[in-house]
């Protein structure tokens, strides 16, 4: 794998913090895959991420400032090698817009961590602070276990 993509709805929250939680993760295990995160949205296109997410992540020690919302297109089915999406909803979104000749993996962010026992990452907005915590928890998990396989792949 050497390009995955980050998704959510409005790409404020959820997804860029998956991008900053696994390109740590990424970059600690010394694996080099471009990342990036989108929406299937634009109602926040080219806004920062929220104030609220930046804040939880800065304590995890990641840093959110430079991201940018931008809305899923359809080159990113060949851009990337795999897009992971925050729920179901958003799986439904992408699945509605590849294109058929996209051997992308298209998956929730979550199967990478079965053992953590969800499939979704509940969207924080509308919650407190805690909700963002969670999120960062569970994108925590999911990262570690892809690092770990990759790892083992390259050994």
């Amino acid at each position: 794998m050497k390009s995955m993509l980050f998704v959510c709805l409005g790409n404020i929250c959820r997804s860029p913090t998956a991008k900053a939680v696994f390109d740590a993760r990424l970059s600690r295990a010394g694996l080099v895959i471009e990342t990036d995160s989108a929406g299937t949205t634009g109602y926040h296109a080219g806004s920062a991420p929220d104030p609220r997410a930046q804040r939880i992540a800065r304590q995890w020690g990641l840093d959110l400032s430079a991201e940018r919302a931008r809305v899923v297109v359809p080159d990113d089915f060949e851009r990337f090698d795999a897009i992971f999406v925050m729920d179901r909803s958003n799986l439904r979104d992408l699945e509605a817009i590849r294109p058929a000749e996209s051997a992308c993996r298209l998956d929730l962010v979550m199967s990478l961590a079965p053992d953590y026992g969800v499939d979704e990452v509940p969207d924080p907005y509308y919650g407190g602070v805690d909700g963002f915590q969670r999120v960062i928890d569970m994108l925590e998990a999911a990262a570690e276990q892809l690092v770990e396989e990759l790892s083992a792949s390259r050994r």
